[in-house]
């Protein structure tokens, strides 16, 4: 496995100089880590080949050297073996050398592991343990979409002395998420500024712009449309149109919608979100994401009659509004601006 400054690669036993002089004599490296100290060269190839050993035919397990794609040089270690069969899990652990602390190569690593665990294994969920002390550890693991599940206190026994234990761990179903999520930001969106919108209109309804709002780099918020949902010269509801893709909006969407009571079941919410597409192609935008809460199945059916291709049900993450406002899980729709 390659990284862009990496390569992910078998141990060997020639290897063994590079780890005993960067990380496995080092106390620093080791003090948070169930291993000992390496006192020789000789005992390193033993660890070494304990190592290698992990590998097997089903690749459930791996130990592989960090080695710098610039010098050869070999820096740290990233394993991952498989704790339950039963629910396809696994562990990944890893460790660097001091004098590469700091940039970056640990995430980069762990990022193409867990891809290599998730494309080509049949794992499910890859987890990772540290010592609280050792926060980087912990920056490590949610820089690449890892969430933290807990604290176990007083685990073990290290060194005569008690210690606790922070988990991390990631789905498969977090990262396929991920994936998409990093589909969406990066699909063509251009916005230089607000257009003058005409009214958009079919047989039956018509949306009138009544706002537009500016972007709120603070709250992380993009620029948006707001229209009046008409009939008959009467307003029956509000739609609007985000202009962008971020994180938060593949949770939250880039249209929301809402028509007053007396006039839902008609299909009109599903009128307005294809009445949108001019202004939506004004700004290169090609496809838009629609989310409902699973629990509304009145807007879930909108999607689906206006042929939104269903995406998942997605699971939302503790940081997004929509969580700390009681919600747990979105459909995922998308759809295309014809």
């Amino acid at each position: 496995m390659e990284t862009k400054r990496l390569k992910l690669r078998p141990f060997e036993m020639s290897d063994a100089e590079a780890m005993f002089r960067n990380w496995a004599s080092d106390p620093d490296v080791l003090r948070y880590m169930p291993y000992k100290i390496c006192k020789d060269i000789e005992t390193t190839c033993v660890r070494i080949g304990e190592w290698m050993g992990y590998f097997n035919s089903l690749n459930q397990w791996g130990a592989y050297a960090m080695e710098l794609k610039s010098t050869g040089e070999v820096i740290g270690t990233i394993d991952y073996a498989e704790t339950n069969g039963d629910i396809k899990e696994a562990e990944v652990g890893y460790q660097l050398g001091k004098a590469w602390w700091g940039m970056g190569y640990a995430a980069e690593a762990l990022e193409t592991l867990l891809n290599h665990c998730f494309e080509t294994t049949n794992l499910n969920r890859i987890w990772g343990g540290y010592d609280p002390r050792n926060a980087a550890s912990g920056r490590v693991m949610e820089k690449t979409g890892m969430l933290y599940e807990g604290t176990f206190r007083q685990w073990r026994l290290r060194n005569g002395e008690l210690v606790d234990r922070t988990l991390y761990a990631i789905l498969r179903e977090d990262w396929d998420t991920k994936k998409e999520i990093e589909y969406y930001n990066n699909l063509p969106c251009l916005f230089d500024s607000f257009i003058d919108v005409p009214t958009l209109s079919n047989n039956e309804i018509y949306l009138v712009c009544t706002e537009k709002q500016p972007a709120n780099p603070e709250k992380k918020w993009v620029p948006a449309y707001i229209f009046a949902i008409c009939k008959n010269g009467e307003k029956i509801g509000n739609i609007g149109l985000r202009i962008g893709y971020t994180d938060s909006l593949y949770y939250g969407g880039q249209i929301a919608y809402d028509v007053h009571e007396t006039y839902r079941g008609h299909g009109y919410a599903g009128q307005a979100c294809l009445l949108l597409a001019p202004v939506a192609k004004a700004h290169k935008m090609e496809k838009l994401l629609i989310t409902n809460d699973i629990k509304n199945l009145a807007s879930k059916r909108v999607c689906e009659k206006i042929g939104a291709h269903f995406i998942r049900e997605a699971r939302l993450p503790e940081w997004n509004d929509l969580y700390k406002e009681g919600q747990r899980f979105s459909n995922i729709f998308e759809m295309s601006v014809q």
